[in-house]
């Protein structure tokens, strides 16, 4: 053993006076809370449902004894019981059912009610798998078909600016509109235009025959 070592510079051995200062704190502890008992109360006993945060203060011997008969739940009915365990393992935070909106969750509580099932979530049902036991929230109103349009006669609603599904009050206003806009008596009678105006006019044929408008 080396001992120049500077790992020896490093061992401090605590002076008197801190000891004799840790030995006074030690006896200014507060005393032992059990009737009777003389001892330091060193250790901490919670002091039950209610009083949350609040300790007594005990010696080893009577901490013990008080865990040994501790009972947070004491006085407490059963369902109440159940109610806190269950809560506890989501740390007693309110939870919210995923992708169910209120309205949707209520009406589904009022079928649940109403066919007699006695449960607190709600689920999506578009096939009514389950709607046989009158389980379920509403059906929502099916969108109604979109039309299906051959290809001539989208290229017709493109060469008028429209997108499909235009009515016909729709495609009978951009007509004029474009027909007017690309006349040659419109531009002092050039004639450049008479290309674009052919495109329209047979746009609109295409929409006429296929009962657009």
């Amino acid at each position: 053993m080396d001992l120049n070592s500077p790992l020896f510079d490093r061992i401090r051995i605590k002076p008197k006076a801190e000891k004799a200062a840790d030995d006074a704190k030690t006896s200014q502890s507060p005393a032992c809370e059990h009737p009777g008992c003389t001892g330091q109360g060193l250790y901490r006993a919670p002091k039950g449902r209610g009083q949350e945060g609040k300790y007594w203060r005990f010696c080893m011997d009577h901490v013990r004894a008080y865990n040994a008969s501790y009972n947070y739940f004491k006085d407490m009915p059963d369902d109440a019981v159940a109610a806190y365990q269950k809560e506890s393992i989501i740390g007693h935070r309110p939870t919210w059912s995923m992708g169910v909106n209120p309205a949707a969750r209520e009406r589904a509580a009022k079928g649940a009610r109403g066919a007699g099932y006695k449960r607190d979530w709600a689920y999506h049902d578009p096939f009514d798998v389950l709607r046989e036991g009158g389980v379920g929230e509403t059906r929502r109103a099916p969108e109604p078909p979109r039309p299906r349009y051959s290809g001539p006669v989208r290229q017709a609603l493109d060469v008028l600016g429209l997108e499909e599904g235009a009515d016909p009050a729709t495609i009978k206003a951009a007509y004029k509109a474009l027909v007017k806009k690309f006349h040659p008596d419109a531009h002092g009678g050039d004639r450049s235009y008479e290309e674009r105006l052919r495109d329209i006019i047979r746009a609109h044929d295409t929409l006429k025959t296929a009962g657009l408008c």
